[in-house]
């Protein structure tokens, strides 16, 4: 296993990640409308309140399962029509974009860069090189054929080992890009990606920088597996019907926009639970991955599991576009470097 497909993996998903940061953080804020839009008077939680003259709501299950990803805990009825009673509207991804502008200034799009950086770093690199390893490995030497079977199980492979990698950044990351929505007393501001990591670690334990990872990882799975798959067989079958040629730009712009497509339906319900479960305090009650989504879907309807997917797909488009070309021209550059 070579050293230089990780390298140029790197160097064109820390290239695309940092420009389309700015589509991600609107991504992650829309991802989290409604999440906490009680009024600052009304308890979501009344069995918690230590006031005993003050009546306590009955609990009724949601659902009464156990499982080895999480239990989901009791919510109250009257919880569910409160929170529905004052979720904010859904808004446009340019509406949300403008309102960060106008009270937090310009420079708040790129708040978490720094975590993109070293999440591509891990996550990108580690999965852009295992696939291209496997790929080689599987591919049949006489006829160089690479079934779309054994794409898909290559993006598995690769995206579950570089999720596991990357998931602290990751954690940082939507932390660090939620920061500005929250209420002033519920901010973190984290300076940097390293003083995010130590602050979670020091705060909450190790084992925080995991939180989600069971949605991360299959998360990662899902995009690597839809996002590599579809490029390489979109080109291959561009190429075989003369519509392209391994080497044109525009044969690589169209199998990334469709790859990006593809990858953007396909993960977005577990993108948005992942992104509440990483966001989450640890005083917040998500019993687990199938909890927060039960809750998300019985409290703001089944569409909440496609909040932001505009921006999603406007994102991921432009993401792996970016990405597949900018690392086919790297990869033109370095194809004569061994290391």
């Amino acid at each position: 296993m070579g050293f230089k497909p990780f390298l140029e993996g790197g160097i064109a998903a820390i290239i695309a990640g940092a420009l389309t940061h700015p589509l991600d953080l609107i991504k992650v804020r829309m991802q989290l409308q409604g999440e906490h839009s009680f009024p600052h008077d009304q308890n979501p939680n009344p069995i918690l309140n230590l006031d005993h003259n003050l009546p306590v709501k009955s609990y009724q299950p949601v659902f009464a399962l156990d499982s080895l990803i999480g239990s989901i805990s009791l919510l109250p009825n009257s919880s569910i029509h409160a929170r529905s009673s004052f979720t904010r509207p859904v808004t446009t991804p340019f509406a949300v974009g403008a309102h960060i502008v106008k009270t937090e200034g310009p420079s708040a799009l790129f708040s978490g860069v720094s975590a993109t950086v070293l999440r591509q770093m891990l996550y990108s690199a580690t999965r852009m090189g295992i696939y291209d390893f496997l790929k080689r490995r599987w591919t049949d030497q006489l006829t160089g054929n690479f079934p779309l079977v054994t794409k898909i199980t290559a993006g598995l492979i690769a995206g579950a080992i570089g999720s596991a990698v990357g998931n602290p950044a990751d954690v940082a990351m939507v932390r660090m890009q939620a920061d500005g929505g929250l209420p002033l007393n519920r901010r973190r501001n984290y300076k940097s990606v390293v003083d995010a990591l130590e602050r979670i670690v020091r705060q909450e334990g190790v084992s925080s920088l995991w939180r989600g990872s069971w949605l991360t990882v299959n998360r990662a799975m899902i995009v690597t597996a839809s996002q590599l798959a579809t490029y390489d067989h979109v080109k291959e079958i561009l190429v075989a019907g003369g519509r392209g040629t391994p080497g044109g730009i525009g044969t690589h712009v169209a199998a990334s926009f469709a790859a990006g497509i593809v990858a953007a339906v396909a993960s977005n319900p577990i993108d948005v639970v992942k992104t509440r479960m990483m966001n989450a305090d640890k005083e917040e009650n998500y019993g687990g991955p199938l909890d927060c989504a039960v809750k998300t879907v019985a409290e703001e309807g089944p569409m909440a599991l496609y909040k932001g997917f505009v921006p999603t797909v406007t994102r991921q488009g432009p993401f792996t576009m970016i990405l597949f070309v900018t690392l086919e021209q790297i990869r033109g550059v370095l194809k004569d470097v061994k290391f």
